[in-house]
């Protein structure tokens, strides 16, 4: 069967089959975001997801804004990673492990195209997928409901079927309704069903079961990576004596695990709450393929290097034993033999010479501020006919200040909403809003991509709200060690060394 039909025309990169790799090299500035989403709209069906893995997380951050800007129409999902380091005794936000779970309900239910993930948090052991099954139900006014896949569900959740819902765990099926309590909610859900598809959803009281308000959408996420009920509760203690050595009673997490209580950090003790855990590979569909983004096996083995060094320095507490790095991490071999039967495709940034590059770097196009013409650098590559020219502003303000920068110098590029006006347009110099980070030159499609840190190269650019979140923490913590008075108490806490290690 040939391959699809390339979905840009300067782009056509050949499918990988399973096994197999295939290498894409030269892939500089943001080429990689338009190599992803072109592959994955080309051969979107004969390989219906694509999993990115990324050797750093800001990476993986990044590409989860850019490939959409050059496809809109694939779902591009992010599987974060927790933001803590290994061993932490403090657990992650809120907001990471519902995006995670989000995730892979997502991959489950073939709900994405793209699944970009660190290479670190590749390595982490999950939930098996049962359990996602259990917690996590989305349900829309007004889509189609498939009956069956849902009753199936429900079974592999272990899920009781009653005649009349009263408690969490269970749900009914009475011609067109169907009641369900999930585990977590407050209240159960009646859905009406038209046919097979939702008319109404409506929350009611399990005691009188009757109706009490209507909901448009039932987003249901577990609160955490693991079950709290008691039957978890007591499989995590019995698994707790059969790992570690000493009076269990001594252990801090160990009672407070009985209690219904999940200490923090309690998610390095996953493994105890499951018979089997399960990988990010256990969550893939069928003909699944992978990408590499970046130098994936230092990234790995520099984890690995880490983590068993905190192992080594924090195992020796005996109220709070660890877990080997082995029973909650993949390691590099396990990785790659799990890796090995799908479809490869490597990114690298550097050229090859057995292989023509995918993207060239951009010529210097930066605002010299002592020229009579600011923008000489910049004219001189719109010398260039040949070549079409996107300006990529960060945003709708900044497009608007550089269209006044562009007019002082005579410049009047084409505005365009998006990647696709620009391909449909004719005119040599645009401009659009973009969240590409770098730009590049595409020369098979005479196309160059320029963005404001080519521009203003050697100034301060914003780079995404994490970032900034990240520098205000690091500012913070700068500004509270200053403070720091000679003669006062340190407190030295183990993931304040850790975090310091990690910086």
């Amino acid at each position: 069967m040939p391959d699809a039909t390339p979905a840009f025309p300067f782009v056509n990169l050949p499918l990988v089959k399973p096994g197999l790799r295939h290498s894409v090299a030269g892939l500089r500035g943001s080429a990689d975001a338009l190599a992803v989403a072109a592959y994955a709209r080309q051969h979107r069906e004969r390989a219906p997801m694509l999993a990115v893995v990324c050797s750093h997380a800001v990476d993986a951050q990044r590409l989860a804004e850019e490939i959409p800007w050059f496809a809109p129409e694939l779902r591009v999902r992010l599987l974060p990673d927790w933001e803590t380091l290994p061993y932490d005794s403090f657990s992650p936000h809120q907001d990471l492990v519902s995006e995670r779970l989000a995730t892979l309900h997502d991959i489950q239910t073939g709900q994405c195209d793209v699944m970009l993930v660190p290479a670190t948090t590749a390595l982490y052991r999950l939930a098996p997928p049962a359990f996602l099954a259990a917690y996590t139900f989305f349900f829309k006014q007004g889509e189609r409901l498939d009956e069956n896949a849902l009753k199936a569900q429900f079974t592999l959740a272990g899920y009781e079927h009653v005649s009349a819902v009263m408690r969490p765990g269970e749900y009914s099926v009475r011609g067109g309704l169907i009641d369900l309590y999930p585990m977590g909610s407050a209240l159960p859900y009646r859905i009406d069903l038209f046919g097979d598809e939702i008319e109404t959803i409506r929350a009611f009281d399990p005691d009188t079961q009757r109706s009490l308000y209507p909901v448009k959408e039932v987003r249901l996420l577990p609160g955490r990576e693991f079950p709290l009920d008691e039957a978890a509760r007591t499989a995590f203690r019995g698994r707790w004596r059969e790992v570690f050595e000493g009076d269990p009673t001594k252990s801090p997490i160990y009672k407070d695990i009985g209690n219904g209580v999940p200490s923090a950090g309690i998610e390095y003790y996953l493994p105890l709450f499951f018979e089997h855990s399960a990988t990010v590979f256990d969550y893939l569909p069928a003909n699944t393929q992978l990408a590499f983004a970046g130098n994936v096996d230092e990234a790995i083995r520099r984890f690995w290097a880490d983590t068993t060094q905190r192992y080594n320095f924090m195992r020796h507490d005996r109220e709070r034993p660890l877990l080997p790095p082995a029973d909650l991490f993949l390691s590099e071999e396990q990785f790659f033999v799990a890796a090995k039967p799908m479809a490869r495709l490597v990114l690298q940034a550097e050229a090859n010479a057995d292989q023509p590059a995918f993207s060239a770097i951009l010529p210097d196009v930066s605002v010299n501020r002592r020229a009579e013409d600011p923008l000489v650098n910049l004219e001189a590559l719109l010398l260039d006919k040949e070549t079409r020219v996107l300006m990529c502003a960060d945003s709708a303000g900044r497009r608007e200040t550089l269209l006044q920068l562009f007019a002082e110098s005579g410049l009047r590029p084409q505005p365009v909403d998006d990647f696709a006006a620009f391909l449909a347009g004719e005119a040599h110099f645009s401009i659009a809003v973009a969240p590409l980070q770098s730009g590049f030159a595409l020369p098979q499609g005479q196309i160059a991509f320029v963005t404001e840190a080519e521009l203003y190269a050697g100034t301060a650019r914003r780079t995404g709200r994490r970032k900034q979140e990240q520098a205000s923490a690091v500012d913070s913590m700068v500004r509270d060690l200053a403070e720091l008075k000679i003669g006062d108490p340190v407190v030295h806490s183990e993931h304040g060394i850790g975090r310091y290690q990690a910086w």
